[in-house]
């Protein structure tokens, strides 16, 4: 290992230098670009620098305003820095041999002056941009979806994405692209938050008020990211307005908040806050004519510095909790589930000033705790407590980017089972890692891009290497793009997901040594006819290996073994986007299957074969979804459909008596207790699901803010979606009725 070690410097050195020898003799120009209005970084500025004899170079900003342009011929260049929506700069600049400058830039609202030059990048923005399984959200972008609630939330848009399927509107489960929520991972500015979805559907701890961008991998995702099987869901927060204070206030019948932001030093220190408080316990319940008992919220806290023009640093604190019960029994016997997530942690950005080099340090604590049963004496206990600090380095190439890093994580994982499995009942695991990663992002020309990388992670016992491969390939009005890699996964969430109510995830290190193992496949097409109209396809293939399932036992609610299984995921997402004046519409539709397979030999005695491949509960294998939004006058429309066809579910065989022979057990007299007798693995399908969401606000300026009231209604024709389905008792639990809505905001 020692020896692997030293070959991994070696090479990072090697090509450091190789690449300083390349800029010896051409200069650089390298900077950040924020709003004059609120000192704000803005992405995606184009930067171009051109000559008198035709010569051009450019770039574009990323998600903290830099840009960096290197290797540029010495001399006097005309340069422009454009973006729609503001006010483009020019100006002359004379580049030396061997220099580096420093131009920062502060653009003015207003018209744009767009150069025709534009510079190649991957085109993430919007809903048909995916590229290679990427997508990437803006905080705009979740204001088109309706919801209960005035302020929008990431939850509610991830739920009209192909390919995401949802517990629905409770329950706070995602699974993307026929991976577990316990594959997938929410890095909140770099941290990680493990269970950042609440318990009502609409809702996470990433609210329009906070969020910068939302970067979705949902599969085929860069060497820089590890530890999961499934996806990646990268959230970058926004830094509070550094020129003045800003707050509102919001009130709805689910959720009221709260946030205040503004500089503690102008131009230099900012902060942003935000606190949410559920209300649907006391509020919603009362007209909607059911139990709805749910209580969640969330703080978020984030302090920004900008130190001097090369360097910044931020912290940054996400505080949740969630508590409810998932299922209309009754009220002795009813089981309550828990989680809460406390996440904090510092971010560095340096800039060398002589260097054409971005630099980025990244420490971070994070805890889940969650428990099930009553409040009291839970009969389920799982903690995981996670140490991340790691190392991010770019070196700006021309058109090309060379990134590679390092990370050390530590989870402690603490889980008590209360007997679920035989075979494992109690856990307590330190989980150290040290990771190393390298992944150049090289333009090959005429439109071209690939980008090879290699994780090398190394654990007490064992060493991994991980090989990925992404490309993008740009043809004018069309763009083709794939990925492919290796994942592993070192912790392990177990789920029984023979009820399919249950929601509670205990975190582990691998029972059976073991780790979870994927293999991704991508490949995808994007097109855009004409400025209104965009359409996309991509087709995605996931191999999934040692997933950790519940032994299947025909009789439920009783103590069951753990056991390793196999999946294949294949399916195909489809997108169209249309936007005209005053008007924006997309349909998406994801066709997919997602097959286990496990060897039980006692499954023999059941249904005469030792293996049994299955459905699992998650695999839908349609789901559409229609979205509009409509500007009238000064009104706002928005309207969103969801179908989903049927998910599995267990059939009962039949039912008998048990009586457990603990002693001198009198059965002719001891009536014993009531069983349910499965049939086969998820040999049913529940009803299809389908459901339309309305909405309808408008803003009221004032000076210095505006007022505005939204009104809308979840399930407008009422539709009974179903929930869960209680097999003892033969009792369904259907999702929301039809609710109308009403809420308010004041900002200022």
């Amino acid at each position: 290992m020692k020896e692997l070690k030293g070959v991994c410097t070696f090479v990072l050195l090697f090509l450091c230098c190789g690449i300083t020898q390349a800029w010896g003799q051409t200069a650089s120009v390298r900077g950040i670009v924020t709003a004059a209005s609120d000192g704000l970084p803005l992405q995606g500025v184009n930067v171009v620098l051109r000559h008198d004899n035709g010569t051009f170079y450019g770039g574009v900003t990323d998600g903290d305003g830099v840009y960096a342009i290197t290797r540029v011929t010495p001399g006097v260049y005309a340069m422009q820095v454009s973006f729609i929506g503001f006010q483009t700069i020019s100006l002359e600049v004379i580049m030396a041999a061997e220099d580096t400058q420093i131009l920062n830039f502060e653009l003015e609202e207003g018209a744009a002056e767009l150069d025709e030059v534009l510079i190649e990048t991957e085109r993430t923005t919007g809903a048909t941009r995916v590229t290679a399984g990427l997508q990437s959200v803006k905080a705009e972008d979740l204001e088109l979806v309706p919801a209960p609630d005035i302020t929008a939330d990431l939850a509610n848009y991830l739920s009209t994405l192909p390919g995401v399927i949802s517990t629905g509107d409770r329950g706070g489960q995602f699974f993307i692209r026929g991976g577990e929520p316990a594959h997938n991972v929410a890095l909140l500015d770099g941290m990680y938050v493990y269970q950042p979805f609440h318990i009502l559907g609409f809702y996470s701890a990433f609210s329009a008020d906070v969020l910068n961008q939302a970067d979705i991998h949902a599969g085929g995702y860069g060497a820089d990211y590890s530890g999961r099987v499934s996806a990646i869901m990268d959230i970058k927060t926004r830094n509070g307005n550094k020129k003045e204070f800003e707050r509102s206030v919001s009130i709805a019948p689910f959720v009221n908040a709260v946030r205040l932001e503004g500089p503690l030093i102008k131009n230099r220190i900012s902060f942003l806050g935000s606190l949410r408080q559920s209300v649907i316990d006391k509020i919603a319940s009362q007209y909607v004519g059911q139990e709805l008992p749910y209580k969640f919220g969330d703080f978020f806290g984030k302090l920004h510095v900008d130190i001097n023009a090369n360097n910044q640093f931020s912290f940054t604190a996400l505080r949740t909790y969630d508590r409810g019960a998932l299922a209309n029994q009754d009220q002795v016997s009813r089981d309550e589930v828990r989680w809460n997530n406390t996440v904090m942690g510092g971010r560095y950005l340096v800039l060398p000033k002589n260097s054409p080099v971005r630099g980025e340090i990244l420490f971070s604590v994070s805890r889940l705790d969650s428990e099930l049963g009553p409040r009291s004496a839970p009969t389920r206990v799982s903690k995981i407590d996670n140490f991340n600090a790691a190392i991010n380095i770019t070196n700006y190439a021309g058109l090309s980017e060379f990134k590679y890093g390092g990370y050390l994580r530590t989870a402690e994982v603490s889980s008590q089972l209360g007997g679920l499995y035989q075979n494992f009942s109690q856990s307590e695991d330190r989980l150290p890692k040290v990771g190393l990663y390298f992944e150049p992002d090289i333009y090959m020309g005429k439109g071209l891009r690939i980008r090879p990388g290699l994780t090398y992670m190394f654990f007490d016992s064992f060493n991994i290497l991980e090989p990925r491969f992404r490309f993008v390939l740009d043809l004018g009005k069309g763009q083709l793009s794939g990925a492919t890699g290796l994942y592993h996964q070192e912790v392990v969430g177990l789920n029984d997901r023979r009820d399919a109510t249950n929601v509670f995830t205990a975190w582990v290190g691998p029972p059976l040594d073991d780790l979870t193992k994927a293999e991704h496949y991508i490949l995808g097409y994007q097109y855009t006819v004409n400025e209104s109209l965009e359409f996309s396809v991509e087709g995605y293939y996931k191999n999934l290996r040692n997933l950790y399932i519940s032994e299947w036992t025909a009789f439920p609610r009783l103590t069951t073994s753990l056991q390793k299984a196999s999946g294949k995921v294949q399916g195909l997402d489809l997108r169209v986007e249309f936007r005209a004046d005053n008007f924006y519409s997309y349909v998406t539709y994801g066709i997919s299957s997602v097959e286990y397979k496990a060897r039980q030999e006692s499954l023999e005695l059941w249904f005469g074969s030792p293996e049994i491949t299955f459905r699992p509960p998650h695999d839908r294998r349609h789901q559409v979804n229609a979205l509009m939004n409509w500007k009238v006058s000064d009104f706002n429309i928005n309207m969103r459909w969801n179908f989903g066809s049927g998910l599995p579910y267990n059939q009962v065989r039949g039912f008998d008596q048990f009586l457990l022979l603990d002693g001198n057990v009198d059965v002719s007299e001891e009536p014993g207790d009531l069983r349910v007798i499965y049939d086969r693995p998820y040999g049913g399908v529940l009803p299809t699901y389908h459901r339309l969401d309305f909405s309808v606000d408008r803003q009221f300026p004032f000076e210095g803010g505006f007022f505005a009231i939204q009104a809308g209604i979840v399930n407008v024709y009422d539709r009974a979606n179903i929930f869960s389905l209680d097999l003892f008792t033969l009792e369904r639990t259907n999702q929301l009725p039809f609710i109308p809505t009403l809420g308010l905001k004041i900002e200022f």
